[in-house]
């Protein structure tokens, strides 16, 4: 699987660059001499018809494939609903908004569904057009662009998944893992290029009293795993697990309890919120500006953000944005809410952008060379 599991740095890095130096402005660049006054402010109220959609006939979108967050049976259900057609092509969130602007000539996608780090760069690139969906206003304000140029649809937060076959103790902390017990048991992923990584490591200088904008005591804490000999060097592949070559794995929590949920024997398997602090982060919906069916695209967002989209975004393990009343059994495979006292959003996204460039060189310097 291609969703999040790995960034292009080269592209990270322009796009990035962009974002730092520019002058945010509703959702795209305007030419000096342009006057579009007012045309972003209708473009984000402009709701679509179920006809309309039904004449655009089909909704292309860029990493969200059917396994991810539940969206094959979300997809499913909403183009039978509007009698259209979907097909997906999986990728990074970096690439997504690449493709957007790179196919702008002839657009392909009309949908995207980005790390939220990816929100301000998408409207800084100009590569998004605004829409606020019929349940914008009941998204919280640190989860959505005031524009409208991004919206989160579900958030996610770090956490263990824990072969319990493998360890004598289940670890409930970051403090746990420096057990010498868990030698060659822990596993990050690659944190030179994955997001979930990437975040593993924020959520880690979280529990260690750093934050975006200092992530030295986690690079502290990894290398000190790396000298005990805890680190094992694999991805937080779902095969890897199956194979019983991870006691110890860092990642997204809804991909922790998908995984677990797919494993022949789930029991053998917990899903830990680390107890001394963790990250929580929205992935968001996206609409590409040049988007060939912005129709389809603005009624998608409209259903997953309703009760029943995000109902069924809570299927898939992940955590709706919005504050819906789940049933039971979907409600009951979640990890409970009070497992996730200690988790933190991120506050300054450029200096997190800034700090996720600099992740490789600190982790091959200072991690790796132990």
């Amino acid at each position: 699987m291609l969703k999040r599991k790995g960034r292009v740095i080269l592209v990270i890095s322009l796009i990035i660059t962009t974002f730092l130096i520019s002058t945010l402005s509703g959702c795209e660049k305007k030419p000096k001499d342009a006057d579009n006054k007012g045309d972003g402010e209708k473009q984000t109220q402009e709701g679509p018809t179920k006809e309309n959609v039904a004449k655009e006939g089909k909704l292309v979108t860029y990493g969200m494939p059917d396994e991810w967050a539940n969206y094959g049976e979300i997809f499913k259900k909403y183009c039978d609903e509007y009698g259209i057609t979907h097909q997906d092509t999986d990728m990074t969130s970096a690439e997504e908004l690449a493709k957007f602007k790179a196919e702008q000539n002839n657009p392909v996608a009309d949908l995207g569904d980005v790390g939220m780090t990816f929100g301000n760069v998408a409207k800084s690139e100009g590569v998004v057009q605004p829409y606020k969906n019929k349940y914008w206003g009941e998204v919280p304000e640190w989860a959505k662009d005031p524009d409208g140029c991004w919206t989160g649809a579900y958030t996610g937060s770090i956490a263990f998944l824990v072969n319990k076959k493998l360890v004598k103790e289940v670890p409930k902390s970051w403090a746990d893992l420096l057990n010498p017990d868990y030698k060659n048991a822990i596993v990050t992923g690659d944190m030179l290029k994955a997001a979930q990584s990437q975040n593993a490591l924020l959520a880690a200088a979280f529990a260690l009293g750093g934050d975006e904008t200092n992530l030295k005591p986690a690079i502290e804490y990894f290398a000190k795993l790396k000298k005990m000999g805890n680190l094992k060097a694999i991805d937080n592949r779902i095969g890897d697990f199956q194979k019983g070559e991870i006691p110890v794995g860092i990642l997204w929590d809804f991909n922790a309890l998908s995984y677990k949920a797919k494993m022949p024997n789930p029991d053998d398997y917990e899903v830990i919120i680390p107890s001394d602090g963790t990250v929580v982060s929205a992935y968001v919906s996206v609409i590409n500006k040049w988007a060939p069916h912005s129709n389809a695209a603005k009624a998608f967002q409209d259903y997953v953000f309703s009760d029943e989209g995000q109902i069924l975004l809570a299927k898939g393990y992940t955590r709706p944005i919005r504050k819906v009343t789940l049933p039971d059994d979907i409600a009951k495979a979640l990890i409970p809410d009070e497992q996730y006292k200690s988790a933190k959003s991120i506050k300054d996204f450029s200096a997190w952008e800034k700090s996720v460039k600099e992740i490789p060189d600190l982790w091959r310097d200072e991690v790796l060379a132990q």
